[in-house]
């Protein structure tokens, strides 16, 4: 498959990936997230090299670029237990690298607009919390005056739910009925 795009064109595409992505990861960085504005332009780079790639005949170098992110953003999730319940940090800072390796993705394949869209939309997201205007649609703001689900549902963390398997006496002492083919059969009798 030919691609019409010159080479200027493609590499025009790479360096807007790297500037738009710079800018989320800046937002990261001066937040003190773990993952900041160099991690963020390599991969939105990245992407938008794949992205190329995807649009010059090889569209399978996204579905890795996927794979490679949920391994990131995986590693950069931290979960701690404390007294008071258990602590996830890096949620946010995960789902900004998934973002901008779309963005990356999304500005490689030539679409400049939506790239640009979603930069403004992620940082939208990112700094609501921090803009005077935006902490009126803040979710935390308000949450103080709902119920936290998870304190309804604190004791189905830990139930238990109990064995069902047969153990080796029971089995014993059961009698084979007639259609009981061999061991196999035991694991779905009904306890007496």
């Amino acid at each position: 498959m030919a691609h019409s795009t010159s080479t200027g064109g493609l590499l025009v595409r790479v360096v807007v990936a790297f500037a738009l992505t710079y800018v989320l990861g800046y937002e990261r960085e001066l937040r003190g997230s773990p993952a900041g504005d160099r991690t963020f332009s390599l991969i939105g780079t990245a992407s938008a090299v794949l992205g190329n790639l995807a649009g010059v005949g090889s569209p399978n170098a996204i579905a890795g670029a996927v794979t490679g992110i949920g391994f990131i953003g995986g590693g950069i999730v931290v979960r701690r237990a404390v007294r008071t319940g258990e602590i996830i940090s890096g949620i946010t800072t995960a789902a900004s690298i998934f973002a901008t390796a779309a963005i990356g993705a999304a500005a490689g394949a030539g679409l400049l607009a939506v790239a640009t869209l979603a930069t403004g939309l992620v940082l939208v997201a990112l700094e609501g919390p921090h803009l005077p205007l935006l902490r009126l649609v803040d979710a935390r703001r308000w949450s103080p005056r709902f119920h936290n689900d998870e304190e309804l549902y604190r004791d189905d963390d830990t139930a238990v739910l109990p064995d069902t398997t047969p153990s080796a006496d029971r089995d014993q002492q059961t009698s084979p009925a007639s259609d009981d083919v061999g061991p196999a059969s035991a694991a779905f009798r009904r306890p007496p």
